[in-house]
């Protein structure tokens, strides 16, 4: 039971939180027995950092629209939770700084290879060797295209299109890069000096925590209709690639929580939580937020290109495989605040949409899909851990209809880092995962214990209560071969 009152139960992966004292909309929570239990567990406890409440602050937000949302992944976040989604009106509604959080747009890439599992047998040791050195990873790594301040400006208006001009990738790509790689309205000048400063050597860099680079095989092909449009056959080699805007967007969440404080005030805003500090949409603080998380998106979409180039390096480097015949499945965040027009009851609404730990997930019809993936939606990703699988699933008609069309982006963590490290012996980690068969590379043993497998939910469960709510469909599912970890 939360402050705001007890769970009310609406099937097996569906819940309802009452709207009650201060919010404005209900709660709903997607999500399996367990994970309730869990949740509820946290506020009997007491704990200070739990999701429900986080979920109650959201629905209490001004011009919040139908529900505050979370999915099967939810954990608590700063703010938001983490896997929570929150839609506002552009008239009456908040922009938050903790419904997009520190890192904008982290999301992940999908590379896809003509090759399958065998093609690669020993060579799998030297490919991750070679990806290892290849790719800047951890903190502090630099990348390989150098930036003025000037053509950081120019990357933070163009996004992946930026990169392939300066021989990152080729133009193919960004027609299967979310927003074609250049998230809209985006305002350079709404960045901070310091958060350019930050970015100068980081374009190209893989970065430490949750971040990743996988290569997997496609082990289970879930729904053939979608698989055969993304292009996916079981056995199949592909790369995923984990990463967001680095320091800079970091840095424009630090910069906005202080303005974004003032701008509450200002406005007479009550703040439940100090990382839901917000301005309306259509004020100029808001506006001026909304163009700085454009910008972090679209250096966000330039870091992925460059580093899928990278890969194509490697794998040409070590077994001789044409650049060209790797191509983007896609690339999609899963920290942004987006204008969209949805269905909501019966009328048709544009809305500012807010996902944190949450990516798009629009079904079938939608124009900002691909054209080759317009009749099914299109893919989203979902990673698993280290020793775990992954999945790639999609967008369904009801998901459209009940949480704005937004999916679930990983297993969701089950332990806090702090409390991994302290459970987890990285070297451990990394002996029990090469005696699987998954080759990982690591630029810290720390970092292993933080991402241990244990830290983190079952992600066959996670997807199982996406699948029961309707909400996303699985499409494939994926299995880890080798990792490079930051």
């Amino acid at each position: 039971m939360t402050q705001a009152g007890p769970l009310e139960r609406i099937s097996a992966s569906e819940w309802h939180l009452p709207q009650r004292g201060g919010m404005t909309v209900p709660g709903r929570i997607y999500a399996d027995s367990e994970t309730v239990a869990q949740l509820e567990a946290d506020v009997r406890r007491g704990s200070e950092w739990n999701a429900l409440e986080q979920i109650r602050n959201v629905a209490s937000l001004p011009g919040i629209v139908d529900a505050a949302l979370a999915l099967p992944d939810v954990h608590p976040g700063y703010g938001f939770p983490i896997g929570g989604v929150g839609a506002f009106d552009l008239e009456d509604g908040v922009v938050v700084v903790g419904g997009v959080g520190f890192d904008i747009n982290c999301g992940v890439r999908m590379l896809a290879t003509p090759l399958l599992r065998e093609d690669l047998g020993s060579r799998i040791e030297r490919l991750i060797e070679r990806l290892f050195t290849h790719i800047p990873a951890g903190l502090g790594a630099e990348g390989r295209l150098r930036l003025s301040i000037a053509e950081i400006d120019e990357l933070l208006l163009r996004g992946a299109a930026f990169a392939i001009e300066r021989g990152f990738g080729i133009p193919e790509d960004l027609a299967f890069v979310e927003e074609n790689g250049c998230a809209a309205g985006a305002a350079s000048d709404a960045v901070s000096p310091r958060a350019k400063q930050r970015q100068f050597r980081q374009v190209g860099t893989l970065g430490s925590g949750n971040h990743y680079l996988e290569v997997q095989w496609v082990d289970r092909i879930l729904d053939p209709e979608a698989a055969a449009a993304y292009g996916l056959e079981k056995g199949q080699v592909v790369v995923s690639i984990h990463t967001g805007s680095r320091a800079l967007g970091h840095q424009i969440g630090q910069d906005y929580l202080k303005e974004m404080a003032t701008a509450s005030r200002k406005y007479g805003i009550a703040i439940p939580e100090r990382e839901l500090v917000c301005a309306p949409i259509r004020s100029s603080e808001g506006e001026r937020y909304l163009g700085a998380v454009a910008a972090g998106a679209n250096c966000a979409f330039g870091n992925r290109q460059v580093i899928a180039q990278l890969v194509r390096d490697a794998f040409h480097d070590v077994l001789d495989l044409p650049k060209g015949q790797i191509r983007t499945v896609y690339d999609i965040g899963h920290n942004n605040a987006k204008v969209e027009t949805h269905t909501i009851g019966d009328e048709r609404r544009t809305v500012l949409v807010h996902r944190k730990g949450s990516t798009r997930a629009f079904g079938p019809g939608r124009e900002e899909s691909p054209e080759p993936y317009r009749s099914v939606g299109h893919p989203i990703f979902v990673g698993g851990t280290m020793g775990t699988a992954s999945y790639v699933m999609r967008g369904t008609e009801r998901g459209m209809r009940t949480t704005f069309g937004s999916g679930i982006h990983g297993a969701g963590r089950a332990l806090s880092r702090k409390k991994a490290a302290k459970r987890f012996w990285g070297e451990t980690i990394l002996g029990e995962l090469a005696a699987s068969g998954i080759h990982v590379r690591a630029h810290s043993a720390r970092g292993v214990a933080e991402e241990a497998p244990g830290a983190y939910k079952d992600v066959e469960r996670v997807v199982a209560a996406a699948t029961e709510a309707g909400i996303n469909r699985a499409v494939a599912r994926l299995r880890p071969l080798a990792v490079v970890k930051g």
